[in-house]
């Protein structure tokens, strides 16, 4: 690992996040505030603005009403499907700016005054503007999504036959959203001012709006960036067909079985599909995008590089291990997450719940314990490992950027009030931000009084089957991770998967004490500690777009609100219908003739329920194989001090440990390759070529079309298939006839792949 994410003139700081060399020939002559912004930043974000343009706007709310329903309606049904629609926030943001400047052209000059208010306000105030475009897009990110509590509102009312009250349910569904948008305030001050954060998503958004609304009239260069835009776009839409539908066989080209089809060994070797994946490469955009883990061309180029280094250990390393080696001591059924009897077969955990929803201990000492694959262990360790990493690290290598944010709020408490957090940062974003009111801390502090009152009322019902005092330690452990989760993120784009930590932590709790043995406890609990930690994430990440923007926060922070007010009802009427409509389907009893309404995601819930609530982690992890998944937190919390140890010895070392992070290598590994190890050399390929030889090589280049390019090809594939979607899933499901190119036995040519 020898990249570096930045620019040879920049220098990095031990936590890794970019510090710009001031000193830098090419900056002399900038003036002082826009040198201490980032070059990536200075160079793709306009440092001028208008404080007038308008925001929270008739069309605003009219536009709002038109995107948010659709991506709430899209998104929650497609959980419980096979294939689904998706509904990009890119899509969004380029559709709401055209149809804004209609409705700018068309709705009439007039006032409008609410009757018995003193209120009033402008159907059309003027021409379409940026900020209206951001709001618009925050709205959607915000409410045109799912929501975490349908597992458990699934699952008690069609596996358990236990239905939860509409309000109840409507409410926490809310509530669950709202907290973690008020526990973002715990890391809000650390890390969205300070302009070392960059926050790579975010800064691709921003890429995108300034290009939009660049006038026609604009230089050729501002109408080239539009063209390159949108016809990437449009290449993308189409070729996207090809992969996904006409020619499989281009999502997945392995090499090793066109030379040896009918070998077993280098058909595992070489598979992308249910194998190692060595030396093979994929022209999807879905596999080399991998929304998991953010587009290659967002990502800082050594975050790829430490992903790469993840899948190559898992996959070229740790696969052929257990596979031919003694690695792991169950040698079935190596490449799956589900559960199996010691014979290799389904484990029918079904026959563990009693008729009263308690443990069948018969049937357990009848069927005897879990067994789970070799790599779902090593994931599990991983998983388990990448939380307390994520502290380590940010305690070793973050603490002198920590440390200055913490100086800057003594010195502004000091000032008992009467200056913003933007008046301690003097670069020139702060400074435009200056203009505009603050959020005040009581907005967030009252929107975590009325969430956390609203769950405690729902939980003290006994609606939702959890203990209130799991509760608390749901805000504990999450509140504490917000802050080196989002630090982590806001430099590396690279969100740390929760995976199934919080079920396992909410089945050791409710197994110490009586009652509560619902299994539909563990994905409620599930729901308010991921959220928790998401939603935090998420808001900083939108606020960070108003930061680039010149957005007035309050008006963000409106937006984020409002977008889940809107989505909520709806993701609950949804969840509903397909629960009425497609139950029997989704729960097994009947056989969908079109093979879609599966609810896979569903059953995988339940499981968990069943493996951490009745079964509990006690009896699960009592066998031999589970013995070193405890290790995982002490390798998450010494594996960083050692690399830590490493930088300060060798600080100019061209190994560059202090890029090493631990907490994105483990989080990589504990990513399951069982079904999809294609892709990965694509993805480092494509950093490679944008993220680290045109940032350093052209970057005039890059900073015109990178963003643009990544935007287009990601909202672009989304659109592709949701017309995918629309042409061959929504009704009657048509599929592609078989030809060379889709082969029916195995698109990949591996025809002896076991």
């Amino acid at each position: 690992m020898t990249s570096d994410p930045e620019k040879p003139n920049q220098t990095t700081t031990s936590g890794t996040a970019p510090v710009v060399d001031v000193d830098g020939e090419d900056e002399v002559e900038l003036p002082d505030d826009v040198k201490e912004l980032p070059r990536i930043v200075r160079n793709i974000v306009s440092l001028e603005d208008d404080p007038n343009a308008p925001t929270i706007t008739f069309r605003y709310f009219l536009l709002c009403f038109l995107f948010v329903p659709p991506g709430a309606i899209l998104f929650q049904m497609g959980i419980y499907r096979t294939t689904s629609a998706v509904y990009p926030v890119l899509f969004v943001q380029i559709a709401s700016h055209y149809v804004g400047h209609w409705l700018a052209d068309i709705l009439p000059e007039k006032t409008i005054h609410v009757p018995f208010t003193k209120w009033k306000f402008s159907l059309n105030p003027g021409p379409w503007s940026a900020k209206e475009n951001v709001l618009v897009t925050v709205t959607a990110a915000s409410g045109a999504t799912s929501n975490a509590a349908w597992a458990s509102i699934s699952l008690a009312q069609l596996y358990y036959n236990t239905r939860i009250p509409a309000a109840a349910c409507i409410f926490f569904m809310w509530a669950i959203v709202y907290i973690g948008y008020a526990m973002a305030a715990l890391a809000r001050q650390f890390l969205l001012y300070d302009p070392i954060y960059v926050w790579p998503y975010s800064l691709m958004q921003t890429a995108v709006f300034e290009t939009l609304h660049k006038s026609v009239r604009d230089s050729w260069i501002a109408r080239k960036q539009k063209y390159v835009f949108f016809g990437s776009l449009a290449f993308i839409v189409f070729w996207q067909f090809l992969p996904e539908y006409v020619f499989p066989m281009l999502s997945s080209l392995s090499f090793l079985c066109w030379v040896a089809p009918r070998n077993a060994v280098a058909n595992f070797i070489g598979a992308g599909i249910g194998g190692m994946g060595f030396l093979n490469l994929s022209l999807d955009w879905a596999n080399i995008s991998n929304q998991s883990l953010n587009s290659p061309m967002v990502v800082p180029f050594w975050t790829t590089v430490v992903l790469t280094a993840a899948f190559v250990f898992n996959c070229w390393i740790l696969l052929p291990a257990a596979k031919w080696g003694n690695l792991g001591g169950w040698k079935h059924q190596l490449m799956s997450n589900r559960l199996f009897l010691e014979n290799g077969t389904r484990y029918p955990a079904a026959a563990l719940i009693t008729p009263d929803l308690t443990f069948n201990e018969t049937a357990y000492q009848e069927l005897g314990p879990i067994y789970l694959g070799t790599q779902q262990l090593w994931s599990m360790f991983f998983d388990y490992s990448s939380y307390v990493s994520a502290l380590t690290w940010m305690a070793l290598f973050g603490y002198p950027q920590i440390k200055g944010t913490i100086q800057k709020l003594r010195e502004r408490a000091k000032q008992k009030g009467t200056s913003t957090v933007n008046d301690f940062y003097t670069d020139r974003l702060n400074v435009l931000m200056r203009s505009y009111k603050e959020v005040p801390l009581w907005w967030y502090i009252a929107l975590f009084v009325a969430s956390f009152v609203t769950i405690i009322t729902i939980l003290a019902c006994n609606l939702f089957f959890i203990p209130i005092w799991t509760f608390f330690i749901a805000i504990f452990t999450s509140g504490v991770m917000i802050l080196p989760f989002s630090w982590l993120y806001s430099f590396s784009s690279f969100q740390v998967a929760i995976g199934s930590f919080n079920e396992l932590l909410y089945g050791f709790m409710v197994n110490a004490t009586a009652g509560h043995k619902h299994p539909a406890g563990a994905s409620a609990y599930g729901s308010i500690a991921g959220d928790i930690w998401y939603r935090a994430q998420y808001m900083l990440q939108d606020q960070k777009i108003g930061h680039y923007m010149h957005v007035p926060p309050r008006a963000i922070f409106f937006s984020q609100i409002f977008g889940e007010l809107i989505g909520v009802p709806i993701n609950y009427v949804v969840i509903q219908w397909v629960l009425k409509a497609k139950g029997a389907y989704i729960s097994g009893e009947e056989t969908d003739p079109l093979g879609q309404w599966t609810g896979q995601s569903l059953s995988n819930y339940n499981t968990q329920g069943v493996q951490y609530v009745l079964i509990g982690p006690k009896r699960l992890f009592a066998q031999h194989m589970y013995k070193p998944l405890p290790y995982a937190f002490l390798y998450g919390a010494a594996a960083p001090v050692l690399l830590y140890g490493l930088h300060r010895a060798f600080p100019k070392s061209k190994l560059k440990f202090h890029l090493w992070n631990v907490t994105i290598f483990g989080s990589g590994v504990s990513q399951f390759y069982g079904n999809l190890s294609t892709g990965y050399i694509s993805r480092f390929i494509v950093g490679y070529i944008c993220m680290f030889y045109f940032y350093r090589r052209r970057f005039e280049t890059w900073k015109r079309y990178n963003y643009l390019i990544a935007a287009a090809l990601d909202a672009g594939f989304n659109i592709a298939m949701l017309l995918m979607f629309l042409f061959f899933s929504s009704g009657k499901v048509v599929s592609m006839p078989h030809w060379w190119g889709n082969n029916e036995e195995s698109v990949e040519r591996c025809f002896a792949l076991e």
